[in-house]
């Protein structure tokens, strides 16, 4: 974890050899708390069971580090994302669940988990950028490539099963911002596409503090919607809740 968001960190300060007075960098590290609903399979020759989250596997919320770079180029802004999700429930199964070949009965207790690493890599063009006035109005068009590193298993009778995937899928959406100058202002963005049975849709408003023109904290609300089918795993995953963090910029 600490070596994704370092990297990250160095992304950033590599931008920054090259920027000019009137850009800015923003590094943003910050925590959030997931929700998790929906349902993943692994299946062999189209032949797997849709396992419920909440009710077959018991899912509990989860708290993850995030880390995100922005870089403001005029109307241009770049950004770079590392968002980890992870999380596992144990508890009796109440029906036979077959997973990537292995069928796991009722009664036995089942322990599981679903990790995925995002890397999300955006492009806004701000077609409205009144930065520079006391009231700041911003709005633009947002495409990112989202790549995603899932893995999920099973564990039950002494029997482990997991499937792992690698896939990107891009995004087309709006990004937008209102403030009063640098003080306290409100964010958004949402983002949607997929292609072969595969989306990601993203959605999330934050409230921005900033004190100092250099140093803020921001609290917000995310929802993500997640659906993969490649290579035998499959998955539709809702996850959404609250996160707070810090920013300093320069």
């Amino acid at each position: 974890m600490k070596r994704k968001l370092l990297a990250l960190a160095t992304v950033a300060i590599s931008f920054a050899s090259v920027a000019q007075a009137d850009e800015t960098i923003a590094i943003k590290p910050g925590f959030m708390l997931l929700s998790p609903s929906g349902y993943f399979g692994a299946t062999v020759n189209n032949v797997g069971t849709q396992v419920n989250v909440e009710n077959d596997l018991h899912f509990k919320n989860s708290t993850q580090a995030m880390g995100e770079i922005d870089l403001l180029l005029g109307d241009s802004q770049l950004s770079f994302e590392y968002l980890p999700m992870s999380f596992s429930g144990s508890g009796a199964l109440t029906r036979n669940i077959t997973y990537n070949g292995q069928t796991y009965t009722a009664g036995s207790v089942a322990t599981s988990t679903f990790k995925a690493d995002v890397f999300d890599v955006g492009y806004t063009y701000y077609l409205v950028n009144m930065d520079d006035m006391p009231s700041r109005i911003q709005l633009g068009i947002e495409t990112s490539v989202k790549t995603v590193n899932a893995k999920t298993s099973i564990t039950a009778g002494g029997i482990t099963s997991s499937k792992n995937m690698t896939i990107p899928i891009p995004t087309v959406g709006l990004r937008g911002r209102v403030a009063l100058a640098d003080f306290i202002g409100v964010t958004g963005r949402i983002g949607y596409l997929g292609y072969s049975g595969n989306t990601f849709t993203d959605a999330s408003a934050q409230m921005e503090f900033s004190p100092l023109p250099t140093l803020g904290i921001f609290a917000g609300y995310r929802y993500i919607k997640l659906k993969l089918n490649n290579s035998g795993m499959i998955a539709d995953m809702r996850l959404k809740g609250p996160f707070v963090g810090g920013f300093f910029r320069f």
